[in-house]
């Protein structure tokens, strides 16, 4: 579990989070969600610590990240799975490498070993032989899905999702929607997503919360999110013809 309370955060004066507070529990997906620099990133990148809370406290399974020790926070990194927007593989490494680079840098295991790990690690992702391709080789679905696997091949208990559907078409967007949120099941963990993919929201929400200029604005799950009578929410989520559709027929099955 990971809990944020009264996070503040400004830079040259201007504030990007204004005192916000929410639970993460493990076992569901967690989305954040908001317009661009509404403070999504920054909350995420106090969170995992590359950026320190000017004001407020980041708490992980209750021990608070400001009174770790600098080994606390070593162990901590290391169990944090990073999914980044542009996948952020290298070019110049094959799949295997890509997914094995976290298993190289932080543990001793033999080579042998890592490669068992690696092999299991993405056929859980439902990848089969691309061990030896490299990422220019293979889809965009499947580089994120190389992405996930190097990102879950620790076995983290947090896991950080950035955009994972960004420049993905619709259909694999579900397909790596399923996927976080069965491997959040399977292996209990945190999950945090960061996007403004309303088909996200709606498939994968079992907690949100909706940030605007850096205030955290509503918090609810994806049944509640469609009856939410927050207008800055409504203008969000609402804001194509075919959600606002789908609203009005929702609301109408409900009454």
């Amino acid at each position: 579990m990971i809990e944020v309370k009264n996070i503040f955060k400004a830079f040259d004066e201007k504030v990007i989070i204004d005192d916000v507070s929410a639970v993460f529990k493990p076992g569901i997906c967690n989305l954040i969600i908001g317009a661009s620099g509404s403070g999504k990133t920054v909350l995420t990148k106090c969170m995992v610590d590359l950026i320190q809370a000017d004001q407020g406290q980041v708490i992980f399974d209750g021990e608070s990240i400001s009174q770790m020790t600098k080994e606390d926070r070593k162990e901590l990194r290391n169990n944090i799975g990073m999914l980044f927007q542009g996948n952020a593989l290298f070019d110049s490494q094959t799949v295997e490498e890509n997914v094995r680079f976290p298993l190289d840098m932080f543990t001793n295991l033999s080579l042998k070993e890592k490669n068992e790990k690696v092999n299991k690690t993405l056929a859980r992702v439902n990848l089969h032989d691309v061990n030896n391709k490299y990422p220019a080789e293979i889809s965009g679905g499947m580089k994120k899905r190389v992405a996930l696997a190097r990102a879950i091949i620790m076995e983290p208990k947090y896991l950080f999702c950035d955009e994972p559907n960004s420049g993905l078409d619709p259909q694999t967007s579900m397909v790596i929607d399923k996927l976080i949120h069965e491997l959040t099941i399977e292996f209990n963990i945190t999950t945090i997503v960061v996007t403004h993919d309303m088909n996200s929201v709606m498939e994968i929400g079992q907690h949100i919360i909706y940030l605007h200029q850096g205030k955290k604005e509503w918090e609810g799950n994806n049944q509640e999110i469609i009856y939410s009578q927050n207008q800055l929410l409504n203008n969000f989520i609402f804001a194509s013809e075919f959600l606002q559709d789908a609203k009005k027929m929702r609301m109408s099955n409900h009454s």
